[in-house]
């Protein structure tokens, strides 16, 4: 078994205040929770308007398939948010 975890930094220029930047961070755990049955947390930045780190948790089979499953997700929150995905870092345990 592998367990990998993504750190995905998120950046929304048109945000100005931390409601804001809760529904979409609420929003995009929820679509990531479902769809992957992963676990989500938004790991850091808390006090920042624009930026958004979300850490997202699952375990796979095979490198293979962590790989796989990590580009996907990848994908999902490229597709599923209009904030620009500015970094992601992959680690696998």
């Amino acid at each position: 078994m592998i367990l990998s975890v993504m750190t995905v930094k998120l950046y929304a220029s048109w945000v100005h205040s931390l409601k804001e930047k809760r529904m979409i961070v609420k929003s995009l755990s929820e679509k990531l929770r479902s769809r992957f049955n992963v676990s989500v947390i938004e790991s850091d930045a808390h006090d920042m308007h624009q930026t958004a780190i979300l850490s997202v948790a699952f375990l796979s089979i095979s490198n293979a398939a962590s790989d796989s499953t990590s580009e996907t997700i990848r994908s999902f929150i490229e597709n599923n948010t209009d904030a620009e995905v500015v970094d992601v870092l992959i680690e696998k345990l």
